[in-house]
């Protein structure tokens, strides 16, 4: 029934926590209430509980005093940027008391690690996209899984160690980061298996690359197909494994392991060495693929015959040395006849022979499948515009300005409208913006990052792990510049122990608070120049605070076990589990839940038997509506089975009518019982659809 709460410093304090703690649990808008006095109080621009009603309706609690609130003159960003937080927030899997996991799709995918629906390719961006949240569960959670859980199975070639680390730049919780050490490097010896001695460099097939259908791929089966096999030697595995040496490194001198830092320090050292001497090509000016597999149709160490986007990875691990030869890659980039498509960044260029050649179809719907030579894919579109930040930010060149990012982060946004709907699709066609695969797995599809490049790229909030405070605003300062805007505004970004707002106002007159650029912490302006360009201020780290996790003990994940449902009506297995799986969403293309539709009952049911006696207090339940049949309840009471019957629950808290597309929070005083059931009293001529429903 309780709270648990953990600490860094403490580990766990929790056990079950008294009816207090339960009922403050039940009013939550109570943080929003407390952060709106503190926002008059401090006169920042932003009304953040405003924008969260507007951005996120019912579900706005969720956001409100959680994710930092984003303002500028670009309405594309600003609706992107809010529309990321939902998908993040869709993407958020309860395992009960696992904790929390980021998942990938929606919906269930035949190569998931059971049973959690999770994947380890995309990982990272979750990593460095939930650090900028208030909660910090979500990210630490999901590091537990990677690390202690067995959710880094090596899957897909990764950088969760290099992720790890970014995220200890923005909380600063350094007994968190070094807690997995261990672990990491357990795993980074397990690539041992994908490392060529005697080249030095790491080695795979690009479809555990999460990459399938590269020129290697493709090419190493003579053009015939490319689903599989092509191993290679890439930048991105490099990149990758040089990135989690790089951060195995630096925690373990943050833990006091000097001979540990040392040595990984040196495996990072040797592997930039390695990709800069072996996987430049002169002839590209790019960072190519040399291969591994020998055949009939490619040969041991030749090089692939194009350049790909994969190629600026050794920028976004910041692998690449400041030098001017390697910075003529990003000429690539920029070339509208090369890698810069017209709608979206192409993963290789038009003048490959096979580029957009469709080879693999869905068997089910015939539609098309994931392919990587050609079509533009977030989530190298991801990688690519850090890489590019990092280029501006920590590296001498002329070739590409803070102007270019702006305008491809702008491009990068209008990918995700479908119909002028936000919608995150797999992958598009570079030339047209359309997606391309559009399956029904598809829709709002996590497999890339997006408000970190507005948070850390565009604002500029340069993690660091001293007590600087440094921003750098990935913005064009002349006025007359296309891609220059007038004003933004990041408000109460987590960092340090504090929060922290960036506001930038060229005339003084959207926000009131003069002209110019200017940090505050905790509310209270900290630095300003009248001009945009690198600021700085003094910002001490402050104690992390604890972590209070509610643990869901309906949750199920597996659909033979205990907790098992049973309803009034629609017992369908596949239904009934949805409702307990952990996974809350309220995006229309994607199904999710336990419905009434088809009931002719005055009220209807939902039971969970949770296999023994448990002690309850709380309930958060969610509701789907649309305009075609689907409402929240007029009214719900809660009963429980005590001796042989059903007995109604007398509740202390609850919503005066159930709303749908948030979470309806309920709550009485601790009791114990195996069984738990809800009654509902459908809206007139409407059926309900459960989407979740978690007891704590």
């Amino acid at each position: 029934m309780g709270i648990f709460k953990t600490s860094s410093t403490r580990g766990i304090a929790g056990g079950l926590i008294g009816l207090v703690l339960g009922l403050a649990a039940c009013v939550p808008s109570a943080l929003a209430t407390g952060q709106a006095q503190a926002q008059a109080r401090t006169g920042l621009p932003l009304n953040e509980s405003k924008i969260a009603r507007a951005r996120f309706g019912a579900d706005a609690d969720w956001y409100a005093g959680n994710i930092p609130f984003f303002d500028s003159a670009d309405p594309t960003l600003n609706r992107i940027y809010y529309y990321r937080w939902q998908v993040f927030r869709a993407h958020q899997r309860d395992l009960g008391a696992r904790g929390y996991i980021s998942t990938e799709f929606l919906d269930d995918v035949g190569w998931q690690r059971e049973p959690y629906a999770s994947l380890n390719d995309a990982t990272a961006f979750h990593i460095y996209e939930g650090r900028w949240l208030r909660d910090r569960r979500y990210a630490d959670d999901y590091i537990g899984y990677m690390y202690s859980g067995g959710g880094n199975d090596r899957h897909f070639s990764e950088s969760i160690a290099d992720a790890v680390y970014a995220h200890y730049l923005v909380d600063g919780d350094a007994a968190f980061a070094v807690r997995h050490l261990n672990s990491m490097e357990h795993i980074y010896g397990l690539w041992d298996d994908h490392y060529d001695a005697g080249k030095k460099l790491y080695w795979i097939e690009p479809l555990l690359d999460a990459t399938e259908y590269t020129i290697a791929s493709i090419d190493a089966s003579g053009g015939r197909d490319g689903f599989t096999g092509g191993e290679a030697f890439r930048p991105s595995i490099n990149s990758y494994m040089f990135a989690n040496a790089r951060a195995i490194s630096r925690l373990a001198a943050l833990k006091g392991d000097t001979a540990t830092a040392a040595l990984y320090a040196q495996r990072a050292d040797d592997l930039r060495n390695a990709v800069q001497a072996s996987l430049w090509s002169d002839a590209l000016q790019h960072f190519i693929d040399r291969y591994k597999v020998d055949n009939a149709f490619v040969h041991y160490w030749t090089p692939i015959q194009g350049r790909e986007l994969v190629g600026y990875l050794p920028w976004y691990t910041e692998l690449a040395r400041d030098e001017h030869i390697y910075a003529q890659a990003w000429r690539h980039l920029l070339s509208s006849n090369e890698l810069g498509g017209r709608f979206g960044l192409r993963t290789n260029e038009p003048s490959y022979p096979n580029y957009m050649k469709q080879y693999r179809y869905d068997k089910a719907t015939g539609l098309r499948e994931c392919q990587w030579n050609g079509p533009a894919w977030p989530f190298q579109t991801t990688q690519a515009l850090v890489a590019m930040a990092n280029l501006l930010n920590d590296y001498n060149q002329d070739i590409v300005s803070a102007s270019d990012y702006v305008s491809l982060l702008k491009q990068y946004a209008r990918l995700h409208l479908q119909d002028a709907r936000p919608d995150l699709q797999e992958d598009y066609d570079p030339d047209t913006g359309k997606p391309i695969v559009g399956l029904p797995r598809s829709h709002h599809y996590n497999h890339s990052g997006f408000d970190d490049l507005i948070i850390s790229g565009l604002v500029g909030l340069r993690p660091r792990a001293d007590d600087v405070l440094e921003v750098n605003p990935l913005v064009p300062a002349d006025p007359r510049d296309p891609d220059f805007l007038p004003y933004f505004a990041l408000q109460d970004a987590p960092y340090h122990g504090h929060l922290v707002s960036v506001v930038f106002d060229a005339d003084g007159r959207r926000y009131g608070r003069g002209a110019g650029l200017s940090i505050y912490i905790d509310g209270r302006r900290a630095a300003n120049s009248s001009r945009l360009g690198k600021l700085t201020a003094h910002l001490a780290q402050a104690p992390p605070k604890p972590v209070e996790r509610r643990i869901d003990l309906a949750v199920n994940l597996v659909k033979t076990d205990f907790p098992r449902a049973t309803a009034s009506v629609n017992n369908d297995p596949t239904m009934l589990h949805q409702a307990i799986d952990g996974r809350v969403w309220f995006f229309p293309e994607m199904p999710n839940g336990w419905s009434t539709v088809g009931s002719s009952h005055p009220q209807d049911w939902y039971a969970v038997d949770f296999g023994h006696p448990v002690h309850l207090s709380s309930a958060d339940l969610s509701f789907f509506a649309n305009q075609t049949g689907l409402a929240a309840p007029n009214d719900l009471r809660v009963q429980v089975w005590r001796d042989g019957r059903w007995t109604d629950v007398v509740l202390l808290s609850r919503p005066r009518r159930p709303v749908a597309g948030g979470v309806n929070r309920i709550a009485w005083r601790p009791l114990v019982t195996d069984k738990l059931r809800v009654v509902f009293t459908p809206a007139p001529r409407k059926a309900l659809r459960l989407v979740e429903l978690k007891v704590f």
